[in-house]
């Protein structure tokens, strides 16, 4: 029976849908963690592993289903992932307990993983020519509007149905996804049905993900705790043994879990280096522009998502337009272009932050970024596939998704130490011109390096502290140094947006008609 071409577009939605659900996932529980806080009645620091469970999950199993997809059929292993997300989200809604929570956000992660690390090459194996390419711009759009209107969707929800509809939704979406993947996407070949499971390479590169994901988590959790403390660096030094006889292995075998050929194509080096950029320079800093959103300026959860549209509307009208401008013109230009606006938002930033910053100064980074974010992420895709065999596809793909993951984990520790560190710093200098008693400012200075930026407004703007002597100097030093440790924070930032831009423009290889 002849294929109608509308088929294909609803087989793009159903991906789409996908896709969109296992990356909202990601960033979701954020502004629900308050109420999950008063419902467990468990310290806010034990949620940090709602978040973490997921996190590592999702990148820890991205590579193991992008093979197994390619061995056994993309959709097969697509469908698997998307039902057993569902299953996982309604246990999440059902948790008695937040151990239970966090079981059952782990489960969901696997089926969040392979919902995206299968998407871009089932996209790719559905669609041929100049569609294959605006495809995976729509499909890049949806991942960065996933990953930006987390906090407006959660915020809606929980304020509205309490912090359990955030994963109740997911079931009714996910079984529309089911019934359209089912009926509409092609299933691809079984590329390794005969080959024997790279057992092996599943478990070292699922072993090197999980130590280095769960060592920058603890750097994150402990901000003065040295690199070389043996719960920092042992995880570090572990990843990087684990990868060095993954890479061995894999080297030896006639079927290995990973073609490392891939790795000699200046073309898909670029592409992960600029992905890592993207998760590193953009999406880790969406955590710092919201920090300051909401607990220096003051704005609620769902106020602060309101306001980041201007971040997550350009993916949704640039996608389509951007996967036909990389038919047309230089995708490596356009890449780099991207992340060069990135980089002009954060210095816009930079100059717009005082003591009085307040949305007009915030909108010219935030829509810069949005339109940055929306020329990239659906070409980076594009790019990262290009000349990829069709059998090796979703684990290019998985690949690509990794780097991504992972630099968001890297840029939220690097950045959020650069931060702290130069508003420690700030902290020491413009506290000693404070007119407020030495007794009181040596507690208020240890209890503010102990919170951190993040909590700093909380304790410079208490009632109390606002009636001691020389409080509104004491509130001024803490923004300024906020502030500053936020500009040092963006200008890191712009750094490694920039050098992703450099490595596009050095790395990525031309259209063929460019």
């Amino acid at each position: 029976m002849e294929e109608k071409p509308y088929q294909k577009w609803l087989a793009l939605a159903a991906l789409s849908i996908g896709v969109f659900m296992g990356l909202l996932d990601v960033t979701v529980v954020n502004v629900a963690l308050p109420t999950m806080q008063k419902s467990f009645n468990e310290p806010f620091n034990n949620l940090q592993w709602v978040l973490s469970s997921y996190t590592i999950v999702f990148a820890v199993m991205i590579l193991i289903l992008s093979k197994l997809g390619d061995m056994f059929g993309r959709k097969k292993i697509f469908l698997a992932s998307i039902i057993l997300f569902i299953i996982a989200s309604a246990a999440n809604g059902l948790a008695p307990t937040l151990l239970a929570l966090d079981i059952s956000r782990a489960v969901q992660a696997i089926g969040g993983a392979g919902m995206m690390s299968l998407s871009m090459a089932l996209v790719a194996s559905n669609f041929d020519g100049a569609k294959r390419g605006i495809a995976l711009g729509i499909v890049g759009s949806v991942i960065g509007l996933s990953s930006a209107s987390g906090p407006l969707v959660g915020g809606l929800l929980v304020e509205r149905f309490g912090w359990q509809s955030i994963f109740y939704i997911n079931v009714p979406v996910g079984i529309i996804a089911v019934i359209m993947t089912f009926l509409f996407v092609k299933e691809t070949p079984s590329y390794g049905k005969d080959q024997r499971i790279d057992v092996l390479g599943m478990i070292l590169s699922a072993a090197t993900l999980f130590c280095a994901i769960f060592g920058l988590i603890q750097k994150e959790d402990n901000v003065h705790m040295a690199w070389t403390n043996p719960h920092i660096g042992g995880w570090l030094l572990a990843a990087i043994i684990l990868l060095v006889i993954f890479i061995f292995v894999e080297m030896k075998l006639t079927h290995p879990m990973m073609n490392l050929r891939m790795f000699k194509q200046r073309n898909f080096v670029g592409a992960v280096i600029v992905a890592f950029a993207l998760g590193a320079g953009v999406y880790s800093m969406n955590t710092f522009i919201t920090i300051l959103m909401q607990n220096y300026i003051g704005w609620s959860a769902f106020d602060t998502g309101i306001r980041q549209l201007a971040i997550s509307v350009w993916s949704l009208v640039l996608g389509p337009i951007t996967g036909m401008l990389g038919q047309k013109y230089s995708r490596k230009g356009l890449v780099s272009g991207g992340l060069v606006l990135v980089g002009i938002g954060f210095v816009l930033l930079i100059n717009g932050l005082s003591l009085t910053t307040g949305y007009p100064q915030i909108l010219p980074m935030m829509i810069l970024m949005g339109i940055g974010n929306a020329i990239v992420n659906p070409l980076l895709n594009t790019v990262g596939l290009d000349g990829v065999p069709l059998p090796e596809m979703g684990m290019a793909s998985g690949l690509l998704n990794v780097f991504r993951q992972f630099g968001v984990s890297f840029g939220i520790v690097i950045l959020g130490l650069v931060q702290a560190n130069t508003y420690e710093n700030q902290l020491d200098v413009k506290l000693a011109n404070t007119p407020v008693p030495k007794e009181i400012l040596d507690h208020l200075h240890t209890a503010l390096v102990e919170a951190g930026p993040f909590g700093g407004h909380a304790i410079a703007f208490n009632q109390r502290v606002a009636q001691i002597p020389g409080a509104k100097q004491f509130q001024t030093a803490i923004v300024e140094a906020y502030n500053r440790g936020l500009a040092t924070t963006l200008m890191t930032g712009t750094i490694i947006v920039l050098l992703g831009a450099l490595a596009a423009l050095t790395l990525l290889k031309r259209n063929a008609r460019n």
